[in-house]
């Protein structure tokens, strides 16, 4: 079973993520939960509590630039917490947070990074380097 911890503050991003995500994780057969988290920032924490009951899990939600360096240091963070837990539980946590400079730019990615995040989490589950 893979976990999905989705960051839920820019709903119509996450809805799509999901959505995308879920499809190659249906179409592979692959059972899933999803939780939802307020933020990005929550991400790491809800991932740590729960990876240990799961084979894997796909990181999904939608950072936008604003005026401040907000934007950069719960990036930083958020990324280096994951590949963090990913390597100190030895269980593969794919990235498809959206890190974007406007929302024009993050709704033209919400499909794709989804999509991308799933196939990379089946790619390493099923064994890195085959296709």
């Amino acid at each position: 079973k893979v976990l999905i911890v989705c960051a839920n503050y820019y709903s119509q991003i996450s809805s799509s993520l999901i959505k995308s995500s879920t499809q190659v994780l249906k179409k592979n057969r692959i059972n899933f939960k999803i939780i939802y988290v307020p933020g990005t920032y929550e991400i790491p924490f809800i991932v740590s509590k729960y990876i240990k009951n799961y084979i894997g899990c796909i990181t999904l939600g939608c950072l936008i630039k604003g005026k401040t360096a907000h934007f950069d240091l719960i990036a930083n963070s958020v990324f280096d917490n994951i590949i963090k837990i990913s390597i100190s539980n030895n269980k593969p946590i794919t990235n498809g947070i959206i890190t974007a400079y406007n929302k024009k730019q993050a709704i033209q990615r919400k499909e794709k990074k989804g999509l991308e995040a799933a196939k990379a989490l089946l790619n390493i589950l099923n064994g890195p380097g085959k296709r």
